[in-house]
């Protein structure tokens, strides 16, 4: 997938993995970036006249379909936005369970559906899923993050499937704890955004469909394609 000259809507882009996709893209020679997220203000200054701002809030099917008609056309979309609750499936409130369920899969979905007739348009293009290492199998303390995570897995394999013939690329990334505020409480060696963000564009570029940007992602799916059981354990027994 060649990233030079591109246009790239990137969702969440206000921090973390999301904003240093930006910057990553960028680098790249991306010809626009799109930087989506629910409020405009809290968007960094990429300092850079390639970059706009989208109004996108992906819980809001309005707001999904305002973005799009704004927006238009894309070559690369970038699902990124999501939330993370620190919770098992067995204690957490439905409401906390519905919310991460909304963002993380029902969300992802909304902006695929909006966004995938006009990546066609463009003659193809691609499909970015930030999914999680932890959507392979659940840590006990965001059990309920890990399901809607294993949902969009799911998902990210079924879309792929389908949109093969329309010439959309479809990428499913799993990062490990990443250095942001979403993953500061989980007990794991954390890479920063910067050389997440550097290696999911890497993967785009070489083709990978499933891109593990971080050591830590990469050596538990490592252990995941040897032993899906282990992984589990694993997990099970992190503190």
């Amino acid at each position: 997938m060649k990233i030079e000259g591109k246009s790239v809507l990137i969702t969440g882009a206000n921090r973390g993995i999301g904003a240093a996709l930006v910057r990553a893209f960028l680098k790249h020679g991306a010809g626009k970036v799109y930087a989506a997220a629910r409020n405009l203000s809290s968007l960094p200054d990429f300092a850079d006249a390639r970059v706009t701002g989208v109004q996108l809030d992906v819980t809001s099917l309005l707001e999904v379909h305002a973005a799009a008609d704004s927006v238009g056309t894309v070559d690369i979309l970038v699902n990124n936005a999501g939330i993370m609750t620190f919770a098992h499936v067995l204690s957490a409130s439905a409401e906390d369970l519905a919310a991460d369920m909304d963002v993380n899969y029902y969300g992802t979905l909304r902006v695929t559906q909006a966004f995938a007739p006009r990546i066609e348009k463009q003659g193809g293009g691609a499909i970015v899923n930030i999914i999680s290492i932890a959507g392979l199998a659940p840590p006990n303390v965001i059990s309920g993050y890990s399901a809607s995570k294993a949902a969009l897995f799911s998902a990210t394999q079924a879309t792929r499937i389908t949109l093969k013939d329309r010439k959309i690329e479809v990428f499913g990334v799993f990062p490990g704890p990443i250095d942001t505020d979403l993953a500061k409480n989980l007990p794991l060696d954390k890479a920063t955004p910067d050389t997440a963000a550097e290696n999911i564009v890497r993967g785009i570029l070489a083709g990978q469909e499933d891109i593990f940007p971080d050591p830590t992602s990469d050596q538990l799916s490592n252990l995941w394609k040897t032993n899906p059981k282990g992984l589990e354990t694993f997990f099970a027994n992190m503190g």
